[in-house]
């Protein structure tokens, strides 16, 4: 079942996809289209999970299930994934690589490899206080008050 992501209430448990690029427009409404055709139908265990989605900054999807109604079982998820890989091929993106950290730099998404990150901080390209997209998270809360975090706050604080 369908609704506005707003809706979802706040311990919704959510999935964030990091796109590889920018989404341009018709990616995303591609994007959008084919995601909520997959949340009207998507179940657990043949019960309906009411579930959102939103992208964000052009460069994220997420999705988000109130399990407060219905819990997302290990079949849906995986059915979620397929999903994705689906998107993935259509538009020859990739939303599941893992191996790139997401950083704001004013009002733009940069991605870095992880293993760039201690020379970008010795080269001054990220400070103290840039901030990180915890893609990590999983609840509605956390991408609300967590998700972008100064990098002294988040888990390259160590690099500091």
């Amino acid at each position: 079942m369908l609704v506005p992501f707003k809706q979802l209430n706040p311990g919704s448990r959510i999935w964030i996809y990091q796109s590889s690029k920018k989404l341009n427009e018709e990616e995303k409404v591609f994007i959008t289209n084919k995601t909520e055709s997959f949340l009207i139908e998507w179940t657990a265990h043949g019960h309906s999970l009411e579930a959102a989605m939103q992208i964000l900054y052009d460069q994220f999807l997420i999705i988000g299930v109130n399990e407060a109604v219905n819990e997302a079982s290990g079949c849906s998820i995986d059915k979620s994934v397929g999903h994705i890989r689906q998107l993935e091929r259509s538009l020859n993106i990739d939303l599941l690589e893992r191996s790139k950290v997401a950083i704001r730099d004013k009002t733009e998404v940069k991605l870095v490899d992880f293993s760039e990150i201690k020379q970008l901080i010795s080269q001054g390209l990220i400070s103290k206080e840039t901030e990180i997209f915890n893609n990590a998270i999983v609840s509605k809360m956390e991408l609300e008050y967590g998700w972008l975090q100064p990098a002294k706050s988040s888990w390259i604080k160590r690099y500091f």
